[in-house]
């Protein structure tokens, strides 16, 4: 573990506060993994393995040359760059897939099951998940005045309309696929290139719209 750490936050999960610890020069991977911690503290979501004690979690990136550890022990849990030369456990994953496995995880499988259960919290509902997403994003530079996400539900069309102005931001998608893109579980550029999510806009709102994504999903 290399820097100085910052606690980002101590949160609640199931009754215990959790500190989650990254580097001030914190590398993307690194701040996906401790967002998503936190997320799942916030929701109270596999609380046993967030307030393990000890362990060390080597991480990978199945695809690129991204690499990240996670170290519980009893005053909270560390992320930082890199993978030591031994670990408890280590996965491979696939980061633009809600950390699925992409290989058998090696070393103890009870932590490495463990964290693979805290990198997977519940997706919040797509309207709140939009207006998250809105409050957090919407004083961006070249942020459109209004955001409209649209899905399909039981009764036909539905929409969340968030903002008032001139200019305008559709996304349209899956209740799931919206929930992904604003809660910062899923990559917006990603979901766009797989067709699952259909945008009406300009390429600079685009350009925009990107850069307030990935606030959201790197927490930055």
């Amino acid at each position: 573990m290399t820097g100085t750490m910052t606690a980002l936050t101590s949160t609640s999960a199931g009754g215990a506060d959790i500190d989650v610890r990254i580097e001030d020069d914190a590398s993307p991977v690194v701040r996906l993994i401790a967002r998503t911690l936190r997320d799942s503290a916030r929701a109270g979501h596999a609380v046993d393995a967030l307030t393990r004690s000890a362990g060390t979690v080597a991480m990978r990136s199945h695809d690129t040359p991204q690499a990240a550890t996670i170290t519980f022990g009893d005053d909270g849990i560390d992320v930082a760059s890199g993978v030591p030369a031994e670990s408890d456990a280590a996965v491979t994953v696939d980061l633009n897939a809600r950390f699925t496995p992409t290989a058998e995880p090696s070393g103890d499988a009870d932590l490495a099951g463990g964290v693979l259960r805290a990198l997977t919290p519940p997706l919040p509902e797509w309207r709140d998940a939009a207006q998250r997403f809105w409050d957090a994003t919407r004083s961006l530079p070249g942020i459109p005045d209004v955001l409209i996400a649209v899905t399909e539900g039981p009764e036909g069309l539905e929409q969340a309309v968030l903002g008032d102005g001139a200019t305008q931001y559709l996304i349209a998608g899956a209740p799931e696929t919206l929930a992904g893109v604003f809660s910062g579980a899923d990559d917006l550029m990603a979901v766009l290139a797989s067709g699952a999510l259909g945008i009406q806009g300009t390429l600079s709102q685009l350009s925009v719209m990107t850069g307030a994504s990935w606030k959201v999903r790197y927490d930055v």
